[in-house]
């Protein structure tokens, strides 16, 4: 992915973004063009515990997923280890030139997005692939749920497992697209970050607060992408 210098982001902002938006794609060589998938991923419990002590950076730490065995992609990823990507989204937005104040000028989309980059490893089905189910569901109840307790449903999972395909992401690098108007003069990136904030959608507004916490923005570009 390519970012310029004064859209990409710190180490600590792409993890937020990864646990914000934790439905990723999956993106594995293939011919004639590359598997892509949109999956659930998760950070492992141990490795928000090392996180949380610091530094708050994914490389040389794991993420884990599954999909559905019947997916033609699992095929591929069950035959061992080998590179992939996941790509992460986070808030996003059009932005129209009549927000600027001033002419001439481009339309652009403000955007989020972080690449993570590294080897998967398929895990063996049984234990391991549940474990991934119930880490799974813990993170994403936690985070978006309404409190749903999964024991009454463990018997469950043990019956769909053998359906599931789990994996574990070794992460080598990490890129971060933080498209947030930082080209801009003050006045105007204020006046970009106002108009996502009074949207009625719910990503600008997410979008708004993720502006105004960038560091000062850089000298204007007229019209720039």
């Amino acid at each position: 992915m390519y970012v310029p210098d004064h859209y990409r982001g710190s180490p600590a902002a792409a993890l937020e973004v990864v646990r914000a938006g934790p439905l990723a794609t999956l993106v594995t060589g293939a011919e004639p063009v590359p598997f892509a998938t949109h999956l659930p991923v998760v950070l492992p419990a141990e490795v928000e515990t090392a996180l949380a002590a610091g530094p708050a950076d994914l490389r040389g730490h794991r993420l884990l997923g599954h999909l559905n065995r019947a997916n033609p992609h699992w095929e591929r990823l069950s035959e061992g280890a080998q590179p992939a990507l996941l790509i992460f989204r986070g808030p996003h937005g059009y932005l129209s030139p009549e927000v600027y104040g001033y002419t001439p000028a481009a339309p652009t989309w403000n955007f989020t997005a972080v690449h993570v980059r590294g080897t998967l490893r398929p895990l063996p089905p049984g234990e391991e692939t549940l474990a991934v189910i119930h880490r799974t569901v813990e993170v994403l109840e936690g985070r978006f749920g309404q409190g749903w307790d999964m024991k009454g449903s463990l018997e469950y999972f043990e019956r769909i497992v053998p359906g599931v395909g789990a994996f574990e992401l070794d992460v080598a690098e990490v890129d971060g697209m933080f498209k947030l108007s930082q080209e801009l003069k003050p006045d105007t990136r204020e006046r970009t970050t106002c108009h996502f904030a009074a949207s009625e959608h719910g990503t600008h507004r997410q979008l708004a607060s993720m502006m105004a916490g960038f560091e000062t923005p850089q000298p204007d570009v007229k019209g720039s992408e």
